[in-house]
Parts: C-alpha cells; structure tokens; sequence
C-alpha cells in the first residue's frame, strides 16, 4: 500500500467533488445554475457549499492576475536548513506580492510564486532573503509564458456538457492591462481576493456604493479577464495525495507543442515555460506515488522531454492569496446529507 494515498475518512463525497468542480469552472455561478446542471435542489447546493466553506475546507477567490505584475510571474526555489522551513514560508506568505507557498518535502526546499514591482522584487531577492541565515540559496525562474495555471485546473468530476452549461460565454478580451481601473474597482478586485462569491449587494454594502454600480464594474472587469477564480481545496480531499512540481528540460524546437499537450492532461494544475536550466515547469496531481511514476513515463516519456526533476509538496502554505490551515487544524469533513 503506498503511504502516500489519501486518506479514505477525508476524501469529500461525489456530490461535494461536483461542486468543486463547478466552482472551478465558474466561482461566481449561483446556487440555482449549479443545482440545475447537478440535478439537485438549490436548497442542497446552498447547504453544502456552506459547510464545505463554513468548515474552511472550500474557498473561491479571485485569482492573482499576473499580467498586472510590473516584472511578470517569478518562480522561487529557495533552500532552507534543516527546521526553518516553516519561519521563512511563514514570512513569504505573510507578503501580499506572494501568492502561492509550498513547503517541498524534505523541509529543506520552499516554492513560491511572486508577482511584484521590480523595487520589492529587488528588496527581496537580493536584500532581505539574501541577509537571512536560514536562507542557504534562492534560484529564481522567470516565467516566459503561461500555457495554463492553477485557476484553468479542473478536477474532472463533470462532463463536458455540464462544463459547458455552467461556463461564462467566451467573449473577445482587451489586452492585458489597456482597461483603466480607478479606485472603486481596485477595491471591488481587493474584495473579490478575500471571497470571490460575495453578492452584488453584500459587495455594495461594503464599498458604501450602489449596488447597479457594483453590478455593471463587475460586468466590466469580468469582460478585461480581472475576474479568473480559483477553488482552494486540499487536493487530498479529492483524492490526490500528492502534488508535484516536474522541472523539465525540453529541446527548444518541441516546447511549445509540450507545453500545450501537458496543459490539456487533467492533472496538471499549471505549465510555465521559465528562464533558467529547464525550460519548463509542470505542476501535477496524482492520488499516490505510484500515480506519479505512470505520469513521469506514460505522458512525460513519449513527449520527448530530455531531463525531468522532480519535487514533490509536502505542505501547501498559501495557495492564490490564501494562507492555509496546518494539517489537523480543521476537523474532518462530517458525510453530508442531501
């Protein structure tokens, strides 16, 4: 038995697994859309999606936009010694500019993701990490292009014609960047960040502005592409126990086409194209690690990938803006009645 498999007493049942993923291919679809397309009651809808939320274990946010960072995306690898992971992962989620970080296992490898200003990019990287002693060395990845990241994952549990059914129409998006934003949408995009499925009228109420208001700016920024969400849930919950990151080396002719067909495969959660010795960075889902030797030869091997190295989570720390609870700090979800 691999040890690594999820625990079967925390695993979420098929229901609330279906609920995730509609929230992942729509965080702000209504109780009344997700009820019709599951062929439940709205009443179950709501109920649930309370407690998965009210339990910590399921929150929509708005996804980080990275086009709007002045130096683009950054992957961090930084090396800790021994029992300090957790201080600097700490004070790495504590940074409004850091997204997402993961403890790597071992305790001696921390991932992160930054999007900043190249003044607190330059403060940070060779500043304050730099003047840590717990810091033994940072290698930093510019992320080139995106081929898919962590609010495009879908877990897989609808088919596509509910997929479809629950999806916004694709509309033709400005360029990143070319819509003005004004103070009442940063706050409005700052709300959403915090809780990407508050109301119009809990939002009006909030920023102290009629709710048309909200209605018609959240119409707006949705149509720049500001709205993206992301589902924070323990992956373990649905079943896939471990999470990895898989720094590829792929001749520079094959990718793009790489690329590509690892952001199609349904457990990868995100596919950058980075400066650096590889190229390439995947990050990827399995139930066990058994899952994660066929992916490595299965889809890695007739791809044609030249080097891969592996490294696998052992704690997520922050995910899209959210810092996470320690293992054990919530209780196990309790099995839901409809």
């Amino acid at each position: 038995m691999d040890v690594t498999a999820a625990d079967p007493d925390t695993v979420l049942d098929t229901l609330d697994r279906r609920l995730v993923c509609a929230l992942q291919v729509n965080g702000r679809a209504g109780a009344g859309l997700i009820a019709e397309v599951l062929g439940v009651s709205a009443r179950t809808v709501t109920r649930r999606l309370t407690r998965l939320h009210r339990a910590g274990l399921v929150r929509v946010v708005r996804m980080p936009d990275a086009e709007g960072a002045e130096v683009g995306a950054l992957l961090l690898r930084i090396r800790v010694l021994g029992g300090k992971a957790d201080t600097v992962a700490r004070a790495l989620a504590d940074r409004p500019d850091v997204p997402f970080v993961d403890v790597m296992l071992g305790g001696q490898e921390i991932g992160a993701v930054m999007l900043s200003d190249a003044g607190a990019r330059d403060r940070l990287l060779y500043g304050q990490l730099p003047a840590t002693s717990a810091v033994a060395e940072t290698t930093v990845h510019a992320v080139l292009h995106a081929f898919a990241d962590a609010g495009q994952w879908r877990s897989g549990h609808l088919g596509e014609a509910e997929a479809a059914a629950l999806a916004d129409p694709p509309v033709d998006r400005p360029a990143a960047g070319s819509v003005p934003l004004d103070e009442l949408d940063r706050a409005l995009l700052v709300r959403l960040g915090e809780d990407a499925r508050q109301s119009h009228a809990a939002l009006a109420a909030a920023l102290g502005t009629p709710e048309s208001t909200v209605r018609r700016r959240l119409h707006r920024l949705d149509g720049a592409g500001l709205v993206r969400t992301h589902v924070t849930v323990d992956p373990r919950l649905l079943g896939l126990a471990v999470d990895a990151n898989l720094w590829l080396d792929v001749p520079p002719g094959r990718l793009a086409a790489v690329g590509a067909a690892l952001a199609r495969h349904p457990q990868v959660h995100g596919v950058f194209a980075t400066s650096g010795p590889a190229n390439l960075m995947a990050a990827v889902f399995c139930p066990d690690h058994g899952g994660l030797y066929r992916f490595v030869t299965d889809t890695l091997g007739p791809l044609g990938v030249g080097r891969a190295e592996t490294t696998i989570v052992a704690r997520a720390v922050k995910r899209a803006g959210v810092v996470l609870r320690r293992p054990g700090a919530a209780g196990r979800p309790r099995p839901a009645r409809a």
